[in-house]
């Protein structure tokens, strides 16, 4: 079993995320988190046990595949989704629910509740304090974790919710769990003062009594040599991983005053003073020469008379002379100013300036210019747009499309933020290739990339999947991850069905940007490549100069032979 904490994730795309692990992935999972204000019904629900409009309490309601009726799920309650291959057959299903609920008790006791207190209902599914008591409302049994699952082809979905610290207000404009006179009741109303940390770490002990070893949980959780919590409340990103206590499983060497991407760090368990300093000298292996041959020029003049952005220049690829001599190109669209500002990139952040309608025409007489065999668009996050820049993808495409239909379209795109109406209109104009690099490891993703999150890449992945295309992701590393945790992250993308996969080193733009933590030697990289391809990657890029594009037409060629199975998720397009 792979344990994952993944912070404050919304319900559609944890939704999503465990239904295409469930249907792909022969791993066990046990995914944490937490949910904004959210009102779940179940298969068989009584819509009347809903008692207000959802909206007006600031919650979502949604109807589900679990069993049981109507609960709610938000900031403060931990949410355990275990993903388990069960086996066939009607038995199983009730039998995991007991499972759960073992793990949920144990997790209860691990925190300070005595053992006499906790326990089950008959009749009642889920985990409730003074179980055994005869009274009524606060002198009887008062549930403290709700549990709802489905099984269905021997894998589980959907799991429990443990009632931490959450507002228990919420639950009063609902029947929880249909049962109108049993109360709900949390950690911290019971006067036990435990942390969502502590709770994360005390059902990974009772996960582990009752389901066996979990691997690389130190890769994303809370314990106290691991994880880079960060304070969920107040986060500038309700969906990248973060916990509600600060725990800095490092020793600190303060060498400069903090500013906010030290703060990260620290948060995310990385030294701001212990990296290489920028003026280190490289190793030869990242030593590149520039050669500005007839191909180099020629391109160039090409991009500036079309009045095109390329990644190439704008992130400072060095890669830059390889790819231009051999007549390859990545454009940018969107304009060149990004709304956000990743801790490894040096693209521009200043304002962004009006979507130029003319821009798709300009990149596809471009590459019908250059005859190219395999287009990779990219892009820089527009947040300021309704639908993230998506429409401008679909446009690009479709012009290359009619420009130049030989041509296969690779995109690397945002994530569009989590939109997934924005992103159905990318994966309506079927591109060739689908890349959204997931960045890093999931413990440095705050500091890394501050308005993304771990959770939502690796749904948009698994949307995209889903839809049937060629996907494809990519981590840069020397920010700070060990190699446990970027094997971790490989299980991951594997696990949501991406097909390719590219691994490079970080070469530190500036003293503003993140500090190389270390330079990864080719021989690891060779590692990490056979580590990937055993995983079953169609196509691994695995060296300290590859970036997300470079060699984009060989991994998409290798890929080919590669069938994918749709799988349906929740609203997706396919």
């Amino acid at each position: 079993m792979r344990a994952r904490w993944l912070g404050r994730v919304p319900y559609a795309e944890a939704w999503d995320l465990q239904r295409a692990i469930a249907g792909r992935s022969g791993d066990d999972y046990l995914l944490l988190l937490e949910h904004g204000h959210v009102y779940t019904l179940g298969a068989h629900a009584d819509p009347g046990h809903v008692l207000v409009d959802p909206a007006e309490v600031g919650a979502d309601l949604v109807t589900v595949d679990r069993g049981g009726d109507v609960t709610y799920h938000g900031p403060g309650q931990l949410i355990g989704y275990p993903l388990r291959t069960v086996g066939s057959g009607p038995h199983h299903g009730p039998a995991h629910v007991r499972e759960v609920e073992e793990v949920v008790i144990g997790a209860l006791v691990e925190l300070g509740v005595p053992a006499s207190r906790v326990g089950r209902l008959e009749g009642y599914p889920g985990v409730w304090i003074d179980a055994s008591a005869t009274g009524s409302g606060r002198d009887g049994p008062r549930k403290v974790a709700a549990i709802g699952v489905r099984t269905a082809r021997g894998r589980t979905t959907h799991g429990f919710g443990l009632n931490v610290s959450p507002d228990l207000a919420m639950f009063g404009h609902i029947v929880p769990c249909g049962i109108a006179d049993r109360p709900v009741t949390s950690l911290t109303a019971e006067g036990f003062g435990v942390t969502m940390a502590d709770a994360v770490d005390a059902v990974l002990v009772a996960a582990t009594r009752v389901w066996g070893p979990i691997e690389d949980v130190a890769a994303v959780t809370a314990g106290a040599a691991s994880a880079g919590w960060a304070p969920t409340d107040g986060a500038a990103d309700p969906t990248a991983a973060a916990g509600p206590d600060d725990r800095v499983p490092v020793t600190l060497r303060r060498t400069r005053s903090d500013t906010a991407l030290e703060r990260r760090m620290v948060r995310s368990g990385v030294d701001p003073g212990a990296g290489l300093p920028i003026s280190a000298r490289k190793p030869a292996w990242l030593r590149v020469q520039a050669t500005m041959a007839d191909d180099f020029l020629g391109l160039q003049r090409d991009i500036r008379d079309h009045d095109l952005v390329t990644v190439c220049e704008e992130a400072g690829c060095p890669n830059i002379f390889e790819c231009w001599n051999d007549g390859t190109a990545t454009f940018m669209i969107n304009g060149s100013r990004c709304t956000r500002a990743c801790g490894f990139c040096q693209v521009d952040t200043r304002h962004p300036l009006p979507l130029d309608p003319a821009e798709p025409g300009r990149v596809a007489e471009a590459v019908s210019r250059m005859g190219l065999a395999h287009a990779v668009i990219t892009c820089v996050a527009r947040d300021d747009l309704a639908d993230g820049g998506a429409g401008a993808f679909a446009a690009t495409i479709a012009a290359i499309r009619a420009a130049s239909p030989g041509t296969a379209v690779e995109v690397l795109i945002s994530d569009v933020k989590g939109d997934r109406g924005s992103l159905g209109t990318i994966l309506d104009a079927r591109p060739d290739v689908l890349n959204h690099n997931i960045e890093t490891v999931a413990r440095l993703q705050r500091a890394v990339r501050p308005s993304a999150g771990y959770a939502r890449s690796l749904t948009v992945l698994a949307r995209s999947v889903a839809a049937g295309l060629t996907t494809k992701s990519g981590l840069i590393l020397g920010m700070g991850e060990r190699e446990d945790e970027v094997l971790a992250t490989l299980a991951d993308l594997r696990s949501v069905g991406v097909d390719i996969v590219t691994l490079g080193q970080y070469l530190r733009p500036s003293v503003r940007h993140l500090p190389v933590a270390r330079w990864w030697t080719p021989e690891e990289f060779d590692d990490l490549r056979r580590a990937g391809e055993s995983m079953g990657f169609a196509h691994v890029q695995a060296s300290p100069l590859t970036r997300s594009s470079y060699h984009a037409r060989e991994a998409a060629e290798a890929s080919a032979g590669d069938v994918t199975v749709p799988v349906t998720l929740a609203g997706a397009r396919s």
